[in-house]
């Protein structure tokens, strides 16, 4: 059982990993070892709420495909465990962050004394800048 959240939970059955070979360099041993992880989840599949599943897919990600399926290759470290749990977390941490729930803004009045004060600086700055026209010498 993942755990993406107080109430969110994804069964490991829906979270296909499959081991692939790291790419770049790394001798002899990265062409005989599946060290890198393959995560696939699918979306629209998964038993997750409809309302979570709207968000996520609605998410601009690149990892997530047209089809509704997150694709993470994880081969930043040299083990497959260490991979793995990094594939998941990066999952969840995708999820968690597709789903947060916003807080609604509340639209605020500014107070009266606060118009007054506007007010009272911009007649201060207008008399301040009339005193700067030319001057009539009769």
């Amino acid at each position: 059982m993942l755990q993406l959240g107080n109430q969110l939970f994804v069964p490991e059955h829906e979270v296909e990993l499959h081991g692939i070979r790291a790419q770049g360099a790394g001798g002899q041993n990265v062409n005989k070892v599946a060290s890198a992880v393959h995560l696939r989840f699918d979306i629209r599949a998964s038993s997750l709420p409809d309302e979570a599943k709207e968000k996520i897919l609605a998410y601009s990600d690149q990892r997530i495909s047209s089809e509704g399926v997150v694709v993470i290759k994880a081969q930043r470290f040299r083990t497959r465990e260490k991979n793995t749990e990094d594939a998941l977390e990066r999952l969840r941490e995708l999820i968690s962050r597709a789903t947060v729930r916003r807080k609604t803004r509340i639209a605020t009045k500014p107070s009266n004394s606060a118009k007054a004060k506007r007010v009272d600086s911009k007649t201060r700055r207008g008399r301040t800048k009339s005193l700067r026209g030319k001057v009539n010498i009769d």
